[in-house]
């Protein structure tokens, strides 16, 4: 690889899949205040496909400023039910709650991308995971948070897919990089593009 590759994320799930995907790269979190961006679009009605997608962007262009000849990536993933967007619960009472509210029905994960260099976004994409809940009980929601612990809460949905998350899902639409939040697959086609991995 010729040229600096920077995820602009903390996240060891992302950092796994790269790594996994044989990509050399550095992991710097971006400094901004997602909740402010996220408030501020939700406020002028932005859909939850572009929030994901202007979190992404605003990660890849914070950690671009810093590192300008670097290729940044951004991403961002909001949950969504209808219109309703949910964020991380702040509490297993709301996790319950939440769940509750996703029981037979199909939300969707909205996980937006972007490539970065010199402060200017290169390409940017957006990856949708359909999501089908079973029919949970009160009963089974309490005794699975209780089993899982408060780590659920790191995830926005209470769920990680990777674990005894599964078994809350009748079915799932979409590809498993998504649903984790890194569109893998359209994100190695744009590196390739840009000559930056083997093609």
């Amino acid at each position: 690889m010729t040229s600096e590759l920077i995820l602009a994320s903390a996240s060891a799930s992302r950092q796994m899949l790269m790594r996994n995907a044989g990509l050399i790269f550095s992991s710097i979190p971006a400094e901004i205040d997602e909740r402010a961006i996220d408030a501020r679009l939700e406020a002028e009605g932005a859909t939850p496909e572009t929030i994901a997608l202007e979190l992404a962007k605003a990660k890849a262009i914070a950690v671009s400023r810093l590192h300008p000849d670097a290729f940044v990536i951004g991403s961002d993933q909001t949950m969504s039910l209808g219109a309703r967007i949910y964020h991380k619960d702040k509490d297993m009472a709301e996790a319950h709650s939440n769940l509750l509210s996703l029981t037979g029905k199909t939300h969707r994960l909205n996980c937006g991308i972007a490539i970065a260099k010199n402060n200017e976004i290169l390409w940017s994409a957006v990856s949708i995971a359909k999501m089908t809940v079973r029919d949970l009980s009160d009963e089974f929601v309490s005794h699975y948070l209780e089993k899982v612990g408060s780590q659920v809460l790191s995830s926005v949905g209470a769920y990680q897919l990777e674990g005894e998350g599964i078994q809350l899902f009748n079915s799932i639409e979409g590809d498993y990089f998504t649903v984790l939040g890194l569109p893998l697959l359209p994100l190695l086609a744009q590196l390739r593009e840009l000559k930056l991995i083997d093609g």
